[in-house]
């Protein structure tokens, strides 16, 4: 019992725990000196689960079936009593008789505890409630809890707690579950999606021999073996792009990513994302794409196109609306940045609209900046946004029309990012220009070098290439309606308690 601190039971005392602990192990060690220790119990063989005779009731009534799961709740009426056993599916009644089982295993029964896992045998049948359940003939303690479940002491509502034990949320909330199995079957679709159309999906290291993005600051790690510091990736963009250079036309990636940064409700340092690279295509090829995956997943998992967001209605039926950052400044703050020409024209028409940039700021940064402060926030429905300073998109194509911009565009909703896709950049000499400029403006840190391989990789001929990135956590989120990042994570990064 020394983890008895650990557990945050508002309403007992320490001493009480204690007690109700010290029950459930002195349960466990009368029956292990009646020789039925449950955890020497080894294998149990079901042939049903609660949902299946729920939905089979008509085929399975008065039939026999064999379950297992975790015990919730206990009635107890005297000679009969009622037990409510959860499994992965749900919820199921089992009803129990002294004249079914026997007194000797009917008493014993009664010393369960609510989280003791079973294993039934018995008839399925329909109480005169109406209630579908498991009349049990026979039964196997397969283990035994020796922590009360919080829902004993009115339920695990606390967040923090729940993020630091998911096993007893998922225990508890059952909606907690739903949100999980969703996210799978989310993953599911999008890799079935990517399947139909072609794509081959990889597998790219996670540890790299040195930090390949400036914009975002990377865990650092050591090999001891090759006396190596190393690097946990923080995007799958350049190795998938090798990959399309060796002419493997359609690749994708649902990889783990790592960025040392801060945590939000939006963000943690682990996340999940897909990327996908296919030859010979352009942003608006992965225009169609986004929409036909965000689309087919609301339909499949919501059941419509239009979903619930934090109380907003959104609707991922295609078309999205389509605008460029420019006329996105433009229309929210008046700013027209096509009409100024220098950085400096542009740093004045900023601080005049009451925004305080960075001195030095570009013509593009300050647009980028602008969009941040004052625009962002308002994309609520499913927007793509165009054409992005050629700045912060430095493995992009230029637009036709202008050099300051590129053919990148983001994805965004409620106010937030949901995607990002370029029409990529294949011309290795222009690459290797602005990679320079990137290192030139690295961090204090360092955290940043020109992958002279990647560069190497397009001098060998890199066909024109379509490429987009989806979070996958961000996803999941608007389609559980989950408001923070946390909720989705099954086990999301935590401070710890000491």
């Amino acid at each position: 019992m020394d983890n008895i601190n650990d557990i945050t039971l508002p309403e007992q005392t320490q001493e009480e725990l204690r007690e109700l602990l010290q029950i459930r192990r002195d349960k466990l060690t009368a029956l292990q000196q009646q020789g039925r220790d449950p955890f020497r119990e080894i294998r149990y063989e079901r042939d049903s689960c609660a949902r299946d005779i729920v939905d089979n009731f008509e085929t399975l009534e008065n039939q026999s079936v064999r379950i297992a799961g975790r015990i919730m709740s206990k009635r107890d009426m005297g000679k009969a009593s009622f037990a409510d056993l959860r499994d992965k599916s749900g919820k199921m009644q089992l009803y129990v008789k002294i004249d079914g089982l026997g007194e000797d295993a009917y008493q014993a029964f009664m010393k369960l505890d609510i989280g003791d896992i079973v294993g039934v045998e018995g008839t399925v049948f329909r109480t005169r409630r109406g209630e579908i359940s498991v009349q049990v003939r026979s039964y196997t303690l397969l283990s035994k809890s020796l922590l009360p479940l919080p829902e004993k002491f009115h339920g695990l509502k606390d967040t923090d707690t729940r993020y630091r034990q998911r096993y007893v949320d998922l225990i508890i909330n059952p909606e907690v579950r739903d949100t999980f199995m969703k996210r799978s079957q989310i993953i599911k679709i999008i890799r079935r999606e990517m399947d139909a159309r072609g794509y081959l999906e990889v597998e790219t290291p996670v540890l790299q021999n040195k930090p390949t993005n400036s914009a975002a600051r990377p865990f650092k790690t050591h090999h001891n073996t090759l006396d190596l510091d190393m690097y946990l990736r923080v995007e799958l963009e350049l190795a998938l792009k090798r990959l399309i250079v060796g002419g493997l036309e359609k690749v994708y990636e649902i990889g783990r990513l790592f960025r040392n940064e801060g945590m939000s409700i939006k963000h943690n340092p682990e996340f999940t994302m897909i990327e996908l690279y296919e030859a010979y295509a352009d942003r608006a090829v992965m225009m169609e794409i986004a929409e036909h995956l965000f689309a087919t997943v609301a339909q499949e998992v919501c059941g419509s196109s239009t979903v619930t967001y934090q109380g907003t209605e959104l609707s991922f039926a295609a078309p999205f609306k389509r605008i460029t950052m420019a006329d996105c400044v433009k229309e929210h703050t008046g700013l027209d940045f096509m009409a100024l020409a220098t950085d400096e024209a542009a740093f004045a028409a900023v601080k005049a609209i009451g925004l305080e940039p960075t001195k030095g700021a570009t013509w593009g940064e300050l647009m980028a900046y602008v969009f941040d402060e004052r625009c962002e926030d308002k994309l609520i429905q499913p927007t793509f946004l165009l054409d992005y300073p050629i700045e912060i998109s430095p493995l992009t194509k230029k637009t036709d029309y202008d050099p300051r911009l590129v053919e990148r565009f983001e994805l965004f909703a409620y106010g937030r990012e949901l995607a990002n896709a370029y029409t990529e950049l294949n011309d290795p000499i222009d690459q290797r220009e602005r990679f320079v400029q990137q290192a030139q403006l690295k961090n204090p840190e360092g955290q940043f070098e020109i992958d002279e391989d990647f560069v190497t990789a397009m001098e060998y001929g890199m066909p024109p290439t379509g490429g987009m990135g989806i979070g996958i956590d961000r996803m999941v989120m608007f389609f559980t309606d989950s408001a923070s990042i946390r909720d989705i994570l099954l086990f999301p990064t935590m401070k710890p308690l000491d």
